[in-house]
């Protein structure tokens, strides 16, 4: 390559940079010299646009619930400071939950405190409807006995613990304080594909828990070691009782059934 022809790549780069630099934040970096204001800006406003509507897409409560004005200057933060991982767009939900967590993990009191788990929640659920992974039932009894066989849980379900009801907000329902128990929340997909949720309490979450880590106890025994837990004075009631949500998570496609 050539001395000339060399100088015309370095100034096509030299543009690039300081093109995708305006874009990116253009109040603190100047536009390309040359080029009509009214055509830059509607590149901006096309960038900005594109990026702002796709996460807003998302993340439908956390938009509803967050001022025009904090959520505008939120994205464009988020334009401007971000180092996207990932050239793909169907992970940009990700990338701004990594934008949220690592580089805004502050926010002013303008800002409501459950910001991070309410987006959280929303992008697991959206990460789930994606997932490229088909229900896998290899090696499983669809019509068990939950008691006496090795429960087998859904590969597309996911247990989270949030301090915040972040199922329950919405525009009418914004609290400004967290409830005293953690909300113990499973989300996963169904065989017809939909997504879905269920809200555990203590001992669902935790025979979930136990499930997930399970590669030899049946159920009985796994709601027995519960009940002592629990110190319960009759394990009776815990076996019938964790049975019962068993087969209620069985029919939601939570639990595929039993190992064969």
């Amino acid at each position: 390559m050539t001395t000339s022809e060399n100088n015309k790549v370095n100034h096509f780069q030299n543009v690039q940079h300081v093109f995708t630099q305006h874009m990116r934040d253009p109040e603190n970096n100047a536009a390309p010299e040359g080029i009509e204001e009214r055509r830059i800006k509607i590149y901006r406003e096309l960038v900005y646009n594109n990026i702002e509507g796709f996460i807003a897409n998302s993340f439908p409560v956390l938009r509803k619930v967050i001022k025009d004005e904090q959520w505008h200057e939120m994205l464009r933060d988020y334009v401007a400071r971000h180092q996207a991982h990932t050239p793909l767009f169907p992970k940009m939900p990700q990338e701004f939950i990594h934008y949220l967590e690592q580089e805004r993990s502050e926010f002013s009191e303008e800002y409501p405190a459950f910001l991070l788990e309410l987006a959280h929640y929303e992008w697991i659920e959206s990460s789930i409807s994606f997932d490229p992974r088909e229900i896998d039932f290899q090696g499983v009894n669809k019509t068990a006995d939950f008691l006496q066989g090795i429960p087998v849980m859904n590969q597309l379900a996911l247990p989270l613990v949030y301090r915040w009801p972040v199922h329950k907000i919405s525009p009418d329902y914004l609290p400004t304080e967290p409830p005293p128990e953690p909300t113990y929340i499973i989300v996963y997909r169904k065989t017809n594909d939909e997504v879905s949720f269920m809200v555990l309490n203590n001992v669902s979450a935790r025979l979930i828990e136990k499930i997930q880590n399970n590669t030899d106890q049946t159920g009985q025994q796994m709601l027995s070691s519960i009940s002592d837990e629990l110190n319960h004075p009759d394990p009776n009631i815990v076996i019938k009782g964790g049975l019962d949500i068993m087969l209620d998570m069985h029919d939601k496609d939570i639990l595929l059934g039993t190992k064969e």
